[in-house]
């Protein structure tokens, strides 16, 4: 039977040491990658509790919508389209503050306002990406952006 996942109080930070705690876990007991993206992603989710949380997947040429937590979703995105295909070409986290304000944007919900994506690495190859959606502006920054490097740099991909 699977634990309860334990939301942390306090400061963001606080709770990215829980979750990463609790993921590492979490992690070394399954080889899966979509079992790893479907609970990582929803951890990430309700920890925080975003407006959109999950995985997008290189597949033939394109990111193709992977686990998830949220609302419906685009399937497929382009290579340097939106904020996703633009942190896959790119090979960084890109952090959007105001997503409208982003060129080329490409809203799968006109709620989100602001956006965080991190790159997956299988060695020198980016491989799909962490994307997660905030109904409020500026809610991610450079503490989001190292620690969810971090926790997406625990799967085994």
């Amino acid at each position: 039977m699977a634990e309860e996942l334990i939301v942390a109080s306090g400061g963001k930070v606080e709770r990215y040491e829980v979750l990463a705690a609790q993921v590492e876990a979490l992690l070394a007991g399954e080889d899966d990658v979509v079992a790893n993206m479907a609970n990582v992603a929803a951890m990430i989710h309700h920890t925080f509790d975003f407006w959109w949380t999950g995985f997008y997947r290189v597949v033939e040429g394109e990111l193709i919508l992977g686990p998830f937590q949220g609302p419906l979703a685009c399937s497929r995105i382009g290579y340097g389209r939106g904020v996703c295909g633009t942190a896959w070409k790119e090979g960084r986290t890109v952090v959007v503050e105001d997503v409208e304000q982003f060129p080329g944007h490409i809203a799968c919900s006109s709620l989100s306002r602001s956006e965080i994506v991190v790159p997956l690495w299988r060695g020198e190859e980016v491989v799909g990406v962490l994307d997660i959606d905030s109904r409020e502006l500026a809610t991610f920054d450079d503490v989001d952006a190292r620690w969810l490097e971090r926790i997406v740099g625990m799967m085994r991909l």
